[in-house]
């Protein structure tokens, strides 16, 4: 399952030096502090919160290029759409952040 690998801090060792480290974009995320359930909510209700935090989200672009929710056969909240089995799934209108 994805969830370690999209929240896990990047080791220490990755860069040669903390003050040459860029800024982890999972960090600037909306969705940091939302619980799991709903980002990796495979329904529209459930889905909700994290949608609408996409939907004010700063760093979609590269929520979307780590996930490759195509690829990955993701389920959840991604770059402010629902995906299950890496297919996007159209929201409701009543369920539209």
């Amino acid at each position: 399952m994805p969830a370690p690998a999209l929240r896990a801090p990047l080791p220490q060792d990755h860069y040669p030096s903390a003050s040459r480290r860029p800024a982890d974009w999972r960090s600037l995320a909306a969705c940091t502090g939302l619980p799991d359930h709903t980002v990796f909510a495979r329904r529209p209700k459930a889905a909700l919160p994290a949608l609408r935090a996409c939907a004010v989200c700063r760093v979609q672009h590269h929520c979307l290029e780590a996930v490759a929710p195509r690829e990955s056969w993701f389920d959840g909240v991604c770059a402010g759409r629902l995906w299950r089995n890496g297919r996007e799934i159209p929201i409701p209108e009543e369920h539209c952040p």
